[in-house]
């Protein structure tokens, strides 16, 4: 897999993700929720106190879009510009 753009933001965190057709859009999820989680945890351990009731750092929910009649650059440039909100 291959990060090819990314904005972490206060809420969501947007990533535009370049990934063998073998891992479903779930597994990605899935993989970048639990590896993020598990470094962040290591590297920060009061965030303990944070965790939400279920004992997970992330909500289980996710968007997934496709690229299909959008240039790559196009998604690239969305993530990266157009989220100064």
């Amino acid at each position: 897999m291959e990060v090819i753009s990314q904005k972490v933001m206060p809420d969501p965190i947007h990533l535009f993700v370049s990934s063998p057709p073998k891992y479903s859009p779930a597994k990605i999820a899935q993989l970048f929720k639990g590896t993020s989680s598990y470094v962040l945890r290591l590297e920060f351990p009061e965030l303990k106190k944070v965790i939400n009731k279920s004992g997970t750092l992330w909500s289980p929910g996710y968007y997934v879009g496709t690229a299909g009649h959008v240039s790559s650059e196009t998604i690239r440039r969305y993530i990266e510009e157009c989220q100064k909100i």
